[in-house]
């Protein structure tokens, strides 16, 4: 296990590998590992290991995105999630997470793995409602070894990160009749477990059985992100009760995993306030002792659909500014539809500029040497170099010759009138001035 290793002080191969991509020192990597502030994503099950990007996620590390594609219910088209899986790649997402909830879900899932080269992450508890509602006509009916199975087949198949809802508590659930929330629960694993507890009157199965679950990741040396199944789904709810009761709780579980020897990171909310998201930060940084933490968006206002990817941009930027260090993309489509293949794209594009704005205010000169060369190529009106730079090359280079005819220098927008021509027609009138005189 690579946490048991750096906590024994061994540096591995994807320690030394990790600190090269990164720039940082292999003891820096190591120390941070092994006090759980860094996690790797990679499962051992994963075949041909030595293919997949290793990413690392954590305290120092380039501020990482995530990618969902999967299919529906109502939309269930295999060939169609692996054009947005390649998509995403393409575009620059660091890892993708199979949300599918409709088709052969094993099928699917195993044909994403096969063809993904950047770490793989999944949902079971979607698997194990599914699975209930075909052979016990209600997902209330599961029973713990249902759930504990398919969290075990998935990592039997590789899943390098899994999203395990063990936050959620029996107590919280019950509360929810008294203290009011406006959106209610908003995450799918969330309403599914919360149901089952409110149904057979009984503690989530996921924390009564949390030591078994580490176990199972132990033998796969895989990753926990534990979800926020009570996250607020709307900025009216953000930091109420059941946000920080469920915090509380998943602070415990990091300690279990931690002495485990099981990396682990955090999911976060949510719809959050724009002056609340660095709060956030500090906040679930504090309590779980610098855990990496994962954030969806956050998306700041409610009424930004279908610009959520716009509205979960900015919240992202703030919050790898503040310190997360791992961002969920949104798309165009949140709230309204299953994403297609340019709603991938626009989602991977917005959170990818995100992540690089935070990054620019977490470590400074570190992170802005392509913004230096962009600068720089501006300056000289390289325009072959301003689009190789840009975050989608293609677009930029047609939307310079969206007009056709291109002035000699300049661009269509000003034209003679550009900064850097004013400046140079002036400074060489200058110098004529003076060799004249």
């Amino acid at each position: 296990m690579i946490m048991k290793y750096a906590k024994d002080g061994m540096f591995v191969e994807e320690i030394r590998k990790l600190a090269k991509i990164e720039g940082l020192s292999p003891r820096k990597i190591l120390r941070r590992v092994a006090e759980g502030r860094i996690v790797i994503a990679r499962n051992v099950a994963r075949k041909d290991l030595s293919a997949i990007k290793l990413i690392g996620i954590g305290s120092g590390l380039r501020t990482k995105i995530n990618a969902n594609i999967g299919t529906s219910m109502f939309v269930n088209d295999l060939e169609m999630e692996k054009r947005k899986l390649q998509i995403a790649i393409k575009y620059g997402t660091d890892t993708v997470m199979d949300l599918s909830t409709g088709g052969d879900l094993d099928a699917i899932r195993r044909e994403l793995i096969r063809i993904s080269t950047v770490p793989f992450g999944t949902v079971p508890i979607y698997q194990a409602y599914i699975e209930a509602v075909k052979k016990k006509k209600s997902p209330v009916f599961m029973t713990e070894d249902d759930m504990l199975n398919v969290i075990e087949r998935h990592l039997k198949d590789g899943v390098d990160f899994m999203t395990i809802h063990a936050g959620i508590r029996y107590e919280h659930v019950m509360k929810l009749k008294n203290i009011g929330r406006i959106a209610g629960i908003v995450s799918r694993g969330g309403a599914i477990l919360a149901a089952w507890m409110y149904y057979n009157k009984a503690e989530n199965p996921l924390y009564k059985n949390y030591d078994y679950i580490l176990e199972m990741f132990q033998d796969y040396d895989a990753v926990i992100s534990l979800g926020d199944a009570l996250r607020p789904g709307a900025i009216v709810d953000a930091h109420d009760y059941f946000q920080i009761a469920e915090l509380v709780t998943i602070a415990e579980l990091v300690h279990r995993s931690r002495k485990a020897n099981v990396q682990v990171m955090v999911e976060g909310p949510g719809h959050v306030p724009i002056n609340e998201v660095i709060m956030d930060i500090k906040l679930q940084k504090r309590i779980t002792r610098g855990a990496p933490y994962y954030v969806l968006g956050p998306i700041v206002t409610d009424i930004s659909t279908p610009y959520d990817h716009i509205s979960a941009a900015i919240g992202a930027a703030l919050a790898a500014a503040a310190g997360a260090d791992f961002l969920c993309y949104l798309t165009p489509s949140e709230h309204l539809s299953l994403p297609n293949e340019e709603q991938v794209k626009l989602g991977v594009i917005a959170a990818k500029i995100a992540a690089h704005a935070g990054d620019i205010a977490k470590y400074g000169q570190r992170a802005k040497k392509k913004d230096l060369e962009v600068a720089v190529a501006r300056a000289k009106q390289d325009w072959k170099r301003i689009v190789e730079l840009a975050i989608e090359p293609e677009l930029a280079k047609k939307i310079h010759e969206q007009f056709g005819l291109q002035p000699e220098k300049g661009c269509t927008m000003c034209g003679s009138l550009c900064v850097y021509i004013i400046l140079e027609d002036l400074l060489r009138e200058a110098r004529g001035d003076e060799k004249s005189a």
